[in-house]
This record gives C-alpha cells, structure tokens and sequence, in this order.
C-alpha cells in the first residue's frame, strides 16, 4: 500500500492552479520585455529630436553670437579666433551645402560642423576631416548632416539617416503633432523624410506620401527638419 501511494504521488503533475500561476508569470514576463523595449525605442526617438533641436539651437545661437553664418566664414576669420583646423567657407553669406552632400560632409558643411564645434556650442573634434567619418551620430547611430533646401523647405535644414520607421514615425510626431489617418506626414510640416538604403541623401524635391508601416516599410528612413 505504501508503494502505490508513493506511485500516485510521483505521478500526480502540477495542478490546475501552479499551471495557471506559471502562465501568469510568464505573461508579466513578456510584458515587462515588452514595455521595457517600448520605452528603449522611445528613448532613441527623443534623443533624435533631441540632437536635432540642439544643432538648430547651435546654428542659431552661434549666427547670434557671431553675426555669420556657421561654416560660410573665410580662412581670415577662422585664423583670427585661433581655431584649429582647415575647413572654410567663402564668405557670400550663403550656406553652400546641396541636398547630394548632406551625408557625406561637403561643400560648407565642414567648415560649419568646425564653426560649431571650435567654437564651443557643439561637441566635437574642429579637426575631423571633410568627410562622411567627420560628421556626427544621432542617438540611433544614423549620420547627422546640414543641408540647405530639401524636401521642398525653404532654408537650412538638419537631417538624420538610418531611422527605422518606428523611429521615423515618433520623430515626426513629435516635431508636427498627431498623424492623420493615413498615417502619413512624411511630406508635410517643419519634418519630412524618405525611405531607402541607408545613408538615403534628401532630395531638393517633396518625397513622395508614404505611410509609416512598420510591416510594408522595411528600408532605413532619413528624416529632416528645419534649422
């Protein structure tokens, strides 16, 4: 007798209860997992809009400080403040930087990422070279870049490449408000972006409407504003 009922013991198996606490453990589980990289992407998207809104406080408080444009001074000026490195501008009190360059850190941009930098109202190195390795990273490791009259906005404009398009969504959200029920703003408002491999350079024409479907679009996002 003493031998069958440590049998039925043995053989008994969780309970309807202890099955139903695992579960519910493992929901909470999943649900901290999931709440935990909601608030991570989060996180990235406001450190995007973050950096973008910073090198527009920069722009503007260096044009305030200086009376000129960043990156369009001459070779004198940058002597004359005994700043370190070689970028210069020409000095027509135009930013001469096209949509093409805006990702690979030519025309005047270097001399501005110099400007900014030299003078202390951005961080970085005024020596980095005039190349794609010498611009910045958002918070997401996309490129941060100034270009001038894109997306068919007037004036200088800060972009940011390698979004995905959660990324992309919560950045424009967050610059112009609610989307409308189509989901798309990407051709709209002081943001707007297009998809494509990644670093995408903006165009000086409006991208074409094209919905934040995190299931349909895949490609990296680059996503710009005004300065």
């Amino acid at each position: 007798m003493k031998h069958n009922s440590f049998l039925s013991r043995k053989q008994s198996g969780f309970t309807l209860v202890e099955i139903a606490i695992v579960l519910v453990i493992i929901g909470l589980l999943l649900g901290g997992v999931l709440k935990g990289q909601e608030m991570i992407e989060n996180a990235r998207i406001k450190s995007v809009v973050g950096d973008m809104n910073g090198i527009s406080a920069a722009y503007n408080s260096y044009f305030d400080r200086y009376h000129a444009i960043p990156g369009d001074e001459t070779a004198a000026t940058f002597t004359g403040r005994g700043w370190a490195g070689t970028a210069v501008g020409n000095g027509n009190g135009v930013l001469l930087i096209t949509p093409a360059q805006t990702f690979t850190n030519g025309g005047e941009q270097a001399a501005l990422w110099r400007s900014l930098r030299a003078s202390g109202m951005t961080s970085g190195d005024p020596t980095a070279p005039a190349t794609a390795v010498g611009l910045p990273r958002a918070g997401t490791g996309g490129l941060l870049g100034v270009t001038v009259g894109v997306y068919g906005m007037t004036g200088n404009a800060i972009c940011v490449s390698g979004l995905t398009t959660k990324q992309a969504s919560g950045v424009d959200t967050t610059i112009d408000g609610a989307l409308p029920a189509t989901n798309i703003g990407n051709n709209v408002g002081n943001a707007r972006g297009a998809t494509g491999v990644a670093p995408l350079a903006p165009t000086a024409a409006v991208p074409g409407p094209t919905a934040y479907n995190e299931t349909t679009v895949l490609t990296p996002w680059t996503m710009c504003r005004t300065l």
